[in-house]
């Protein structure tokens, strides 16, 4: 394992598994809030975030988690572990809520300087959730589907599983074979809505 793409929608707990891996294998992690932002809360075009992504899927390691859509194609290809956080719309608005709340005035480990959580941006926040919850679904769905078999994806739906997950990534980095399974065996993709 050199290469880690982490997907899901926010609140998912894409930067919190990927700092975790981090810590157990020693590759360097990259959060997209520090591409998509720079110190202010001033969003960066999309070329310059695009070429930032295209620099760090360029590396021979990392663990890249969250969006800029636009690159994914590149970065899937690159990487030999698609991990697929897909977690219920209500545990992550609760989620959000919650890190606004007791970060309030901070900023986040994956966020720029100078970017401190604040109240006031969460209802804008949650409208940009609500209104993707669909569509950015649909999206990681057919990114998981059109993985590339050199890439090993897994879909952790729990925090038992997310658990697991965890305790089975080595201390080292490792190369694993290719394995697709998306879904954990004998179960069927729940509807959402």
């Amino acid at each position: 394992m050199q290469r880690v793409m982490i997907i899901g929608q926010p609140g998912s707990g894409k930067s919190t598994l990927a700092r975790e891996m981090g810590k157990q294998t020693g590759l360097p992690v990259i959060h997209i809030d520090t591409i998509h932002w720079q110190p202010g809360w001033i969003e960066r075009n999309a070329d310059e975030k695009t070429r930032l992504c295209y620099e760090v899927e360029a590396r021979d390691q990392w663990i890249f988690e969250g969006g800029h859509s636009a690159t994914w194609d590149n970065r899937i290809a690159r990487a030999d572990l698609l991990v697929w956080i897909d977690r219920s719309s209500v545990l992550r608005f609760w989620r959000v809520f919650l890190r606004t709340l007791t970060q309030r005035g901070r900023p986040r480990p994956d966020l720029p300087e100078n970017c401190p959580e604040q109240l006031g941006n969460l209802p804008e926040f949650f409208r940009f959730m609500w209104t993707t919850r669909k569509s950015a679904r649909t999206k990681m769905k057919q990114l998981v589907a059109t993985a590339p078999p050199t890439c090993r994806v897994i879909c952790l739906r729990s925090n038992r599983q997310a658990k697991l997950f965890l305790s089975s990534v080595g201390k080292t980095p490792r190369v694993e074979p290719p394995r697709k399974a998306p879904f954990p065996q004998g179960t069927r993709e729940p509807r959402r809505g």
